[in-house]
């Protein structure tokens, strides 16, 4: 555990010397969904609302998680292989993505909803839905970062790779959200949809703690 914190530090002081990263990210959140204000305005229906909302954060999950693995240098890989666990690097990876998505997430919903305006979405189901799908697709875009960086065409590796990835997820959090213009949900369906996004998270991280470890002696 030790080991995976000081990981995470590292993550987070590359982060803030390289704030030019963070701040391409934001750029193009901000500025993609002003475009997407200049083009539609306020007026949506709702299923639009939830389309374009889960396409912004997707592209952003992709542009923020891309370079977990890929910007790492081949000395440096090496360095962290020397020094420390494939489980204690890949999990680090994964709370720290988790984490910037999380950040990110937030800043696109309240920019989104300033612009675009907030649907009546049961935040019941909508508020745990969009915090798992976040924490969902860092983590596995991560490992997808981790596959991608042992090819010489890295990005468009992360492309092809990533998207059937993500796929499911993105499905059922489109289907949560749908669901939660309905209003009110049913404590049944509640659980059902968290326990189904849960498990696909839970399966891309213990994919990742078997399968890492073997990408890394590679």
């Amino acid at each position: 555990m030790r080991e995976t914190a000081e990981l995470i530090r590292k993550e987070f002081l590359l982060e803030i010397r390289q704030r030019y990263a963070i701040n391409g990210i934001l750029l193009y959140v901000f500025s993609t969904i002003f475009v997407v204000q200049l083009c539609f305005g306020r007026v949506i229906d709702e299923k639009t609302w939830i389309a374009l909302f889960w396409v912004i954060l997707l592209f952003a999950a992709f542009n923020a998680v891309s370079k977990s693995f890929i910007q790492e240098a081949s000395a440096r890989r090496l360095y962290y292989f020397m020094i420390a666990s494939p489980l204690s690097v890949v999990i680090s990876k994964m709370v720290y993505n988790s984490l910037l998505m999380l950040v990110l997430g937030g800043l696109s919903l309240g920019l989104f909803t300033v612009f675009m305006g907030f649907p009546g979405l049961y935040a019941g189901l909508f508020v745990p839905a969009f915090l798992l799908g976040c924490i969902g697709l860092a983590s596995a875009l991560t490992m997808v970062s981790a596959i991608a960086s042992r090819s010489g065409n890295n990005a468009a590796l992360m492309a092809i790779l990533g998207f059937p990835v993500v796929l499911p997820l993105l499905l059922l959090l489109v289907k949560a959200s749908q669901k939660a213009l309905a209003g009110r949900v049913e404590a049944a369906e509640l659980l059902r949809f968290m326990a189904a996004i849960t498990l696909i998270d839970l399966v891309v991280v213990v994919l990742a703690v078997i399968l890492f470890p073997y990408l890394w002696r590679d």
